[in-house]
């Protein structure tokens, strides 16, 4: 499921708004599923760790947030929609506006990809700028709250041990509870829903792990105002070692680089530029070069595995209670899908609650929820297998996809149409059908010369 595939939102499917909502976790995914619940609740509180800053800041609960994020064209269209207008205050809060089309560089299978034929904006920033903004939205919304520097410890079970019913908080010496109608976990990877079922006699759900063993550098560096260049070097196989580079605000390029299989780059600015030297095209390495450092440190980042719960694999689940976001499903965070994923979760979350209310509400949600990861997963997980080092559980048709996807790519060095149907799939825009579409087909295999 990607924006194409997925009903957009609709206020006009927004009931009475009645009862009690309680999110754990102010990430990007806790704050879009608190705006689509704001449409059916009444009061809705958002219980976040982290002292939450007033600025754009990274803050401890995301020690991703100082490296590079992509709004990819499913999260950009989904933000648009729930929060109209998000994109000018973005760019207003310095933000700026890229072309898929025109200003991204995708260096794939030796060469760039070539230029589309369309325009495809979407906007480019840093994490803590993206999800600031989105908290002014959802902090101004008619029954929202958020409580920061306060910690979930536990859910609060009805005597039958079959509802949940609101949350045990801690916010420093003090113990309280939160009555709630319905409770969201959105505390990412930490999430401790699965030993929690467990513990009160469910069934966790299975895992799929795909190993990976990413890690990357970042840093900032001085950007001329006008200068919108964006440069995407993957890791491909045997070379395991990748870089990016994209305009953020601030008059900055957010620079990247990542090695895959323990290859990882160094912590320090010298190595992490001798580092930049080794990628397969120079252009990152040209851009350090170039242009001043403008950040004091070099921040590290690990990520060992992609990571899948199957929740909607479960026959039994607590009413009042649904996981979202990384709790559910996490990426390798080079492909940037993290927070489009979120967005179209909290569609489904919106679709599903208008569908059938809150009965039986999670099981529901996990299986319409299982197409976004579906098509996430396939694309990450799938292509994180083009490295023999990898393992783990290999989505289906992984081996034959990745062929095809090879030699599309070769392809759309040269054809601007492919490389704009490739984008579109990237950025979860479209599914990856349609790139088996006749006319695709045709150009993939049609003769050159």
């Amino acid at each position: 499921m990607t924006l194409a595939t997925v009903s957009r939102y609709d206020g006009n499917q927004v009931g009475d708004r009645r009862g009690n909502a309680v999110v754990c976790g102010a990430s990007m995914a806790g704050l879009l599923a608190a705006r689509v619940l704001a449409d059916r609740f009444a009061d809705v509180t958002i219980i976040e760790r982290d002292q939450l800053p007033t600025e754009p800041a990274v803050r401890r609960g995301v020690p991703q947030g100082a490296h590079p994020h992509a709004l990819l064209e499913a999260g950009r269209a989904t933000l648009e929609d729930l929060f109209p207008g998000y994109g000018e205050e973005l760019v207003s809060a310095g933000g700026v506006v890229v072309d898929f089309a025109s200003d991204v560089q995708f260096y794939v299978e030796g060469d760039f990809l070539a230029h589309g034929p369309t325009p495809m904006e979407t906007y480019s920033a840093t994490r803590p700028l993206i999800e600031q903004t989105v908290r002014q939205y959802v902090s101004a919304l008619d029954g929202v709250h958020i409580r920061s520097g306060c910690q979930v410890t536990d859910y609060l079970l009805d005597d039958t041990e079959t509802v949940v019913e609101g949350v045990a908080v801690r916010e420093g010496a003090d113990q309280t509870e939160i009555a709630a109608d319905l409770v969201v976990d959105a505390t990412g990877r930490t999430s401790r829903t699965p030993t929690w079922l467990e513990t009160h006699g469910y069934t966790p759900p299975d895992v799929d792990e795909v190993r990976i063993d990413v890690a990357y550098s970042t840093t900032y560096i001085e950007r001329p105002a006008d200068d919108l260049r964006t440069f995407l070097v993957p890791p491909s196989p045997p070379h395991t070692r990748g870089g990016m580079a994209a305009p953020v605000e601030g008059d900055r390029w957010v620079v990247s680089v990542h090695g895959v299989h323990g290859d990882h780059p160094p912590t320090e600015y010298t190595g992490f530029r001798e580092f930049a030297a080794s990628l397969l095209t120079p252009e990152v390495e040209q851009l350090l070069d170039d242009h001043r450092q403008v950040s004091a440190d070099v921040e590290q980042y690990p990520f060992p595995a992609n990571r899948r719960y199957r929740y909607a694999d479960l026959d039994r689940f607590p009413d009042g209670l649904v996981v979202v976001g990384d709790a559910i499903a996490s990426f390798n965070p080079i492909y940037g899908q993290g927070m489009s994923v979120a967005a179209l979760e909290a569609l489904v979350l919106h679709q599903t609650l208008a569908a059938g209310g809150r009965e039986n509400l999670a099981l529901r949600f996990f299986d319409r929820a299982e197409a976004v990861i579906d098509a996430a997963w396939t694309l990450a997980a799938g292509n994180d297998f083009a490295f023999p080092q990898t393992t783990g559980p290999r989505p289906r048709g992984t081996a034959l996809t990745g062929w095809y996807l090879s030699r599309l790519a070769r392809r759309a060095h040269t054809d601007s149409t492919l490389s704009s149907e490739f984008f579109r799939v990237l950025t979860m825009e479209r599914p990856p059908t349609t790139l088996l579409r006749p006319g695709n087909v045709w150009r993939v295999f049609k003769p050159t010369g």
